[in-house]
């Protein structure tokens, strides 16, 4: 397992490298300028512009300044936020417990309704409650996250005055109340981001559980007199699981992506707006580290549903 996983790790050094290269080499080519509201300012000298420019290497070729900006990667040094004025490193860190909080929240929650929905409806397909969980599972996929969000504002918030729809962390409570504040202000988030997962998800354990119940070893199962949740939970249903956790690992960091929108919306303080913020200022040290971020996530879950795998399936091994 050791000797995988390192394998697995030494083998995605390369697809980074070439990951970042194309990333610093798009936003170094890109229009616009940190440096422009320095420039047409009366108040700035143009020796300060032009000393400041020359202290982040803003003028050198793209070549040199990727080959230092890896180095200093490679160091722990994620650059220097050109609008927060503070290091890049501290600015994400400061934003991603909400972004983890939020969105993890928001996968066990499409996790806990996609599993039964989709595997109860496999096991009686065609029937009153398949359709049913069909219809809303393409209703769900076809809705956009900024049209939910905004309607769960209009009935939630606005009309029945239960949750609140901007989200902060500056909560004056403590305790009890705090954690109370902290459930009810991320709510409407999670249940936006949650439900839109678990309508794609649930198509899927849905597809996955009725190609594994019709195969052999399901039906043997039953011939040997196994009860027909035994089969299901213990046969059936770890099998079908593995599709869907190659589906789990591929979305992740695409739900750290379509988080944006949902954290546009509540205005969330997290990874999603502090990208938005920064691409709209021409931040790109830190639209660099994020998408970077974003990068690593996809290697990263890759690399867990791989190990899930043999989990899963004991014939699968690691070599």
């Amino acid at each position: 397992m050791r000797q995988y996983i390192l394998r697995r790790l030494l083998i995605a050094v390369p697809s980074l490298l070439g990951i970042s290269l194309v990333l610093f080499t798009v936003l170094a080519l890109a229009p616009g300028d940190p440096f422009a509201e320095l420039v047409t300012n009366p108040n700035v000298p143009p020796e300060v512009a032009a000393a400041l420019r020359a202290k982040f290497g803003l003028d050198d070729p793209v070549s040199v300044r990727y080959l230092r900006w890896l180095a200093a990667m490679a160091q722990g040094d994620w650059g220097f936020s050109f609008v927060s004025r503070m290091n890049v490193d501290t600015l994400i860190l400061q934003r991603l417990p909400t972004t983890l909080y939020v969105i993890g929240s928001a996968q066990v929650l499409a996790l806990l309704i996609a599993i039964p929905v989709g595997v109860f409806a496999a096991t009686r397909p065609y029937s009153i409650f398949d359709q049913i969980a069909n219809t809303l599972a393409f209703i769900g996929f076809s809705l956009p996250t900024f049209f939910t969000g905004l309607l769960f504002i209009l009935v939630f918030s606005i009309k029945l005055d239960w949750l609140p729809f901007v989200y902060t962390t500056d909560i004056k409570a403590t305790g009890i109340h705090w954690v109370v504040e902290q459930v009810r202000q991320a709510i409407m988030p999670v249940m936006v981001l949650g439900l839109f997962q678990a309508a794609s998800m649930t198509r899927f354990v849905r597809s996955a559980m009725l190609d594994v119940i019709r195969l052999d070893y399901v039906t043997t199962a039953r011939a040997k007199g196994l009860g027909q949740s035994r089969v299901i939970v213990k046969h059936a249903m770890r099998n079908a699981m593995i599709p869907v956790v190659t589906l789990v690992a591929l979305q992740m960091p695409a739900v750290f992506g379509g988080a944006i929108v949902t954290e546009q919306i509540f205005r969330i303080p997290g990874i999603g707006s502090l990208l938005i913020s920064s691409i709209l200022s021409n931040d790109t040290p830190v639209v660099m580290a994020v998408t970077f971020v974003f990068a690593c996530l996809v290697v990263l879950f890759n690399l867990i549903a791989d190990i899930l795998y043999g989990w899963l399936d004991p014939r699968i091994s690691f070599r």
